[in-house]
C-alpha cells in the first residue's frame, strides 16, 4: 500500500524567513520608516538586502577609480578627504535636485523604489560627501505632486546613437 501523501504534488516552496537580532533603535527606524512610507518592515528589509550587493560592487568599483585617481595626484593629502563617519545621505542634504538618466542601477533614497539602468530619475547636490538618488515621483512629491510609496518609475529605452553609415545615408538624400 502506498502513502497517500507521498502521491500529493508539493507546493512550490515560499520564500525563506530570515530572523536576525537588531538593537532597539534599528527596530525604531525601520517600523518609523516603514509606517512612513505605508510598507511593510518586512518589504523595507528584504529591498535593502537585495540591493546592498550590487551597491557594495558599486562602491568598490568608485573607490578604486578614486584611489587611482588620487594616486597620481602626489599633493593629495588625506585631511582634504571627508571623514567617512559623518557623512548625511538623507535627501534634507540636498541643495538642488537635477533630472538625469541613470547609467547604474540605484535605490531611491525615499521610497526604496529599485532605479534600474536608463531610467529617468534625480540625483541630489549634496552638501556632503555623497550624492543622494531619488526616483521622479519622489521627486514629484518634494514639488507637491502626487505620490504612491515604492511606485518608481517605469524603464525608459535610451535612444540608440546613429551608425556612421546611417549619417552617410542620410545625407545622401
Amino acid at each position: 500500500m502506498t502513502d497517500p501523501k507521498s502521491n500529493r504534488r508539493r507546493k512550490p516552496a515560499k520564500d525563506r524567513v530570515l530572523q536576525a537580532r537588531i538593537p532597539e533603535q534599528l527596530d525604531n527606524e525601520l517600523r518609523g520608516r516603514a509606517e512612513q512610507l505605508g510598507l511593510s518592515v518586512s518589504t523595507i528589509v528584504r529591498n535593502v538586502l537585495l540591493n546592498t550587493f550590487d551597491l557594495v560592487e558599486g562602491v568598490v568599483s568608485d573607490s578604486s577609480q578614486l584611489a587611482r585617481a588620487l594616486s597620481g595626484r602626489p599633493d593629495t593629502q588625506r585631511s582634504a578627504l571627508p571623514a567617512p563617519d559623518a557623512p548625511d545621505d538623507s535627501p534634507d542634504s540636498v541643495i538642488g535636485w537635477q533630472q538625469i538618466v541613470l547609467n547604474r542601477n540605484g535605490v531611491c533614497e525615499q521610497c526604496n523604489a529599485l532605479l534600474p539602468a536608463g531610467v529617468n530619475a534625480a540625483i541630489g547636490v549634496p552638501t556632503g560627501p555623497r550624492a543622494v538618488l531619488i526616483c521622479e515621483q519622489c521627486l514629484g512629491a518634494r514639488s507637491g505632486a502626487a505620490h504612491q510609496p515604492g511606485g518608481g518609475p517605469a524603464p525608459r529605452k535610451r535612444p540608440r546613437p546613429k551608425t556612421a553609415s546611417a549619417k552617410a545615408a542620410g545625407r545622401k538624400k
